[in-house]
C-alpha cells in the first residue's frame, strides 16, 4: 500500500506543480524568465509528470489568457457561472483547448503571443500510441503493487490528472471559499494553505494581481509553489521575477499594475497587452 500511496501523491503533486509553475505562471503569464535550456527542461518535466493527460502549453496559455480577459462572462472559456455542471463545463473546455492546441482555430493575436512550444514533444505527447504507453505504465504499476483491487479505483485519476486539476481550480476557485477583493468576477480563495493544487486555489488573489508570482496575499495564506520559485530564483534558474505582489488590503491609489506589467522584459508586446488588461489599474 505504501508504494501505491507514494506513487499516487507523487504523481498528483508533481503534475500540479509543473502545471502551476510552467504552464500557468511561466507559459500563460510570463511572470519570470527562463533560459532556453531551462525552458526545455521544464517543458519535458511537465510532459513526464502529466503523462497521458499532458496539457499542451500553447492551448493552456491561450485558454487561460482568455479566462482572465473575460472572467465569468459569457466569453469565459470555462466559468461555472454560465455552466454549473462541472462535467459539461470541462467537456466544452476540452473542445476549445483542442482547437487551439492543434491550431484548428486561431485566437486573437494578443492571446497567442509568447506561448512556449516544442513541436516535436508536443506532437509526440498528443499521439495515441504514447498515451497508451502511459496508460499501460500506470495500470502496470497498480497490477504489481496494489494490495487490493479496490486501489484500482485511483487509476482514472492518473489517466486524467491534468484535466482533474484544471476542473478543481476552475470550478472550486469560482464557487467555494472567501474573497479578499471585490473583483468583477466571482473568483474565490478556496484554501488558506493550498496543499491540494499548490497555490492555484487562490483564484481571487490571482485575478486581482495577475502578474504576482506569489498567489498568497495575507499573512495566514501559503502558496507552496512560490516558495519553490524563490528557491529557483536564488539558484539563478528563474530570472527577472515580476516585482508585482498581491497587496492586502488593496489600496486603489497605489502605482498602476499596468506600469508593472509593461516593465516585464520577458514579455512580447502582445503578451504585455493582454496581461495588462487582466490587472487592476
Amino acid at each position: 500500500m505504501t508504494a501505491i500511496l507514494i506513487f499516487f501523491f507523487g504523481h498528483w503533486l508533481s503534475s500540479v506543480f509543473f502545471q502551476t509553475f510552467y504552464l500557468h505562471r511561466y507559459g500563460a503569464h510570463r511572470q519570470f524568465e527562463l533560459s532556453r535550456g531551462w525552458e526545455r527542461t521544464f517543458h519535458l518535466l511537465t510532459y513526464l509528470t502529466q503523462g497521458a493527460s499532458y496539457l499542451h502549453p500553447r492551448g493552456y496559455a491561450i485558454l487561460h489568457r482568455m479566462h482572465h480577459a473575460y472572467s465569468d462572462t459569457e466569453r469565459d472559456p470555462h466559468s461555472p457561472v454560465f455552466e454549473p455542471n462541472i462535467f459539461k463545463m470541462m467537456w466544452e473546455t476540452k473542445h476549445r483547448y483542442d482547437d487551439f492546441a492543434y491550431h484548428r482555430v486561431e485566437p486573437e493575436a494578443r492571446f497567442a503571443a509568447a506561448t512556449p512550444e516544442w513541436p516535436f514533444l508536443d506532437k509526440l505527447s498528443q499521439s495515441w500510441p504514447m498515451r497508451i504507453v502511459w496508460l499501460a505504465f500506470y495500470t502496470g504499476f497498480y497490477v504489481v503493487f496494489a494490495p487490493s483491487p479496490w486501489f484500482y479505483l485511483l487509476l482514472p485519476a492518473h489517466y486524467l490528472m491534468g484535466p482533474i486539476h484544471g476542473a478543481i481550480v476552475n470550478y472550486a476557485g469560482h464557487r467555494f471559499g472567501y474573497r479578499n477583493y471585490a473583483s468583477a468576477d466571482v473568483s474565490r480563495n478556496t484554501l488558506p494553505f493550498d496543499f491540494v493544487t499548490l497555490g492555484e486555489l487562490f483564484q481571487n488573489n490571482h485575478h486581482e494581481f495577475a502578474m504576482s508570482p506569489n498567489f498568497a496575499a495575507r499573512r495566514f495564506e501559503v502558496d507552496p509553489s512560490y516558495l519553490v520559485i524563490r528557491l529557483f530564483a536564488a539558484l539563478g534558474i528563474v530570472k527577472n521575477l515580476s516585482p508585482q505582489r498581491a497587496r492586502y488590503p488593496h489600496v486603489p491609489h497605489t502605482p498602476s499594475v499596468r506600469a508593472e506589467v509593461a516593465a516585464m522584459p520577458a514579455l512580447l508586446p502582445d503578451a504585455v497587452e493582454v496581461l495588462a488588461e487582466q490587472a487592476p489599474s
